[in-house]
């Protein structure tokens, strides 16, 4: 059974950072394009950012891009999510996702494999 774990989440001040990190077991990462997504409160499920299968393109939803920076650590089968100047509206459940094997991080697409999410909550 693939577990994807997410960790880093927390309670953080407007302007502050975070790092969630997000480790799997039965699966290797270097095999799949990895991504983050996020669900805010009474709100859907969106993606904010992709890595891609081997040569690492990535993709970022246009609310997070010059703040968030996604990276992926495959001899630590680890993946990463950098938050920056962190906004209120950024407040929302955070899931680790497997999104595709071998996947080109092209759009946000239903994943493959889930993780259980980490919350984060920004104080204004």
């Amino acid at each position: 059974q693939v577990q994807l774990v997410e960790s880093g989440g927390g309670l953080v001040q407007a302007g502050g950072s975070l790092r969630l990190s997000c480790t799997a077991s039965t699966l290797t990462i270097d095999n799949y394009a990895m991504g983050w997504f996020r669900q805010p409160p009474e709100k859907e499920r969106e993606g904010v950012s992709c890595i891609s299968w081997r040569i690492g393109n990535t993709l970022y939803a246009d609310s997070v891009k010059g703040r968030f920076t996604i990276s992926r650590d495959n001899a630590k089968n680890t993946l990463y999510l950098q938050m920056n100047s962190l906004k209120p509206e950024d407040t929302a459940m955070y899931y680790c996702a497997a999104v595709n094997r071998h996947g080109a991080c092209t759009r946000f697409i239903d994943p493959d494999y889930w993780g259980r999410g980490t919350q984060v909550t920004v104080s204004s």
